[in-house]
């Protein structure tokens, strides 16, 4: 009788205990599944930088949607326009930048063969930096037909949810209202490039030396034909190339005179090219075959630098391009001009297989995520 009462004292003690303990378990293994869904997003996937918080364009501000439940709860969204600090927008020279709402949109269409439209938020971060380049690179496309447009993408909800609008800025380029999406750099420069190769030619002559030393002083990265003939197979193919490289212009010369400013040996053979930048690697001469798919290979793999500083301004560069390894330094901006040279000379031998960048860390605005988001601690190298 005596062991029957200890076994029941027991039982009961082990069931008070269970019962304690399983519901900390199971809330454990819900926050486990919770957590652990980040790795069925990447298993059997290498590391993608584009992944990361805060700094890519797939960080893009996601358009809220119109939701009676978040309106009356209170949404997330307040986070990002704080009512008790409304963002007030800065002082922005846009006169040249049009005002679209649902009102005046087809007339738009319907008055410009090309134009460029951005949906946008007034409390969105990327498009308060962008707007700025956007409001410049409108005035010095006025002169060349196209015109730069804008949608408060939260006051004009239909349009954007016509245009499919998920993240801000959204950028379209329209040609007889038919629209495409805008691929590269959020910058003046990088707009305007892209625009003139969608209206014209992709390709430009260089006929005296006042235009070399003009293009020389004013652009960071060319790439020059010195060529046979202006007109022909060999500027076809150049022309065809610069159309799928949006970041770089094309120049083309018949000059030997031209050509020697362009590092390129007036004696040498043509078809020849040349890739110039403000880089450790100034130089890159091709020795390929002269055809489309040779020059863009050439190109796509020697435009970077050969280490590239991360930045939001160089994140579209990394991301965008055809090179998905990705080599990365860690360290802080005192001991990077120890490592960056080293990094370098590596590079060289791996052009075209993966990018090298240096993340520097102790920079709050886009090192330091990067490094939280891969663990990395310390002033490194790493």
């Amino acid at each position: 009788m005596t062991s029957f009462r200890c076994f029941l004292v027991l039982s009961l003690v082990s069931f008070l205990l269970l019962s304690t303990v399983l519901p900390s378990i199971s809330t454990n293994d819900e926050q486990d599944d919770e957590d652990l869904r980040f790795l069925e997003e990447t298993e059997g996937k290498s590391v993608d930088i584009a992944s990361l918080p805060h700094l890519s364009d797939s960080d893009d501000d996601q358009f809220p949607e119109d939701d009676e439940e978040d309106e009356d709860s209170g949404s997330e969204q307040e986070t990002d326009a704080p009512l008790s600090d409304p963002y007030k927008e800065p002082q922005i020279d846009e006169k040249d930048v049009v005002v679209l709402t649902q009102g005046n949109f087809s007339d738009f269409i319907k008055n410009n063969k090309f134009g460029m439209v951005e949906f946008y938020a007034p409390w969105c971060g990327h498009c308060q930096s962008l707007a700025p380049e956007y409001a410049a690179a409108a005035t010095e496309m006025k002169g060349e037909g196209v015109v730069l447009a804008k949608v408060d993408a939260t006051q004009e909800d239909e349009l954007a949810e016509e245009y499919d609008v998920e993240g801000l800025p959204t950028i379209y380029f329209l040609v007889d209202g038919k629209h495409t999406l805008y691929p590269a750099a959020r910058n003046k420069d990088a707009i305007v490039t892209w625009i003139k190769k969608q209206i014209g030619p992709g390709i430009y002559n260089v006929t005296t030396l006042d235009d070399a030393e003009r293009i020389l002083t004013s652009e960071s990265e060319v790439a020059l034909g010195y060529l046979n003939s202006l007109v022909g197979p060999e500027s076809d193919e150049l022309a065809a190339t610069s159309k799928l490289l949006d970041d770089i212009k094309f120049y083309q010369t018949m000059n030997p005179d031209a050509a020697k400013l362009f590092h390129i040996d007036p004696e040498v053979k043509r078809p020849a090219l040349v890739l110039l930048k403000k880089d450790a690697e100034k130089i890159c001469h091709f020795d390929g075959l002269f055809v489309k798919t040779a020059i863009s290979e050439f190109v796509t793999s020697n435009k970077l630098p050969l280490v590239t500083i991360f930045s939001r301004e160089s994140a579209p560069s990394i991301f965008e391009s055809s090179i998905k390894m990705h080599l990365l330094l860690f360290a802080t901006l005192n001991i990077s001009e120890k490592y960056i040279p080293v990094l370098q000379e590596a590079a060289k031998l791996f052009k075209g297989k993966l990018i090298s960048i240096y993340v520097q860390v102790d920079n709050e605005e886009s090192g330091k995520p990067v490094a939280n988001f891969f663990g990395v601690s310390g002033n490194g190298p790493t």
